[in-house]
């Protein structure tokens, strides 16, 4: 069996009282300038994202992208269908009739922009994750329930044992754990 001195130290867990403590230990991380850290919670927190200074999410973007190729991609090809591959005049009406297409190009828009959403979310959160060194923890477990944990990577390039645990004594944690991998 392996004892935690065999293995390589991940991060440093923090258990926090309440949300208004969390909000302020995400601020206190983000000023001292550290880059890899998260907060986990029970419900959203307002202004934690501000705190820990999380840039604009750059889905929209992707979802946008999705939903214009598949606006273009359907009127490109009805048009073409409709003008070069298979004419059909019906009852007189003309080949290229905009009012048709806004069904199916109204439903292909809709749903390329949902497998934008889907699969751009998963691309931009890096899943699917099946393991994480903190579901180790029986202390987190709380984070679904009435937790409030601020988590620091060892990765960081401010990480330091000793001032990470005592910038986060200092912010109020009441809980302090070492992750190991």
């Amino acid at each position: 069996m392996e004892t935690k001195e065999n293995k390589q130290l991940h991060g440093i867990l923090a258990e926090f009282q309440n949300p208004a403590t969390l909000l302020h230990a995400a601020e206190a991380v983000n000023n001292a300038g550290y880059n890899k850290f998260d907060t986990f919670s029970p419900f959203p927190i307002h202004g934690i994202e501000k705190a820990m200074g999380l840039k604009k999410s750059k889905l929209g973007w992707i979802v946008l992208g999705f939903g214009l190729v598949g606006l273009i991609g359907a009127v490109w090809l009805m048009v073409w269908v409709m003008s070069s591959a298979m004419p059909l005049s019906i009852s007189g009406k003309p080949l290229i009739d905009p009012p048709i297409y806004v069904p199916i190009a109204f439903e292909l828009t809709v749903l390329l922009s949902s497998f934008g959403a889907v699969f751009g979310m998963l691309f931009l959160n890096g899943l699917p994750k099946p393991y994480n060194p903190l579901f180790n923890s029986e202390n987190f477990n709380k984070a679904s329930d009435d937790g409030f944990f601020l988590y620091i990577e060892s990765e960081d390039a401010l990480f330091s044992e000793y001032k990470t645990t005592e910038l986060l004594k200092d912010a109020e944690a009441v809980n302090l754990e070492k992750i190991y991998d």
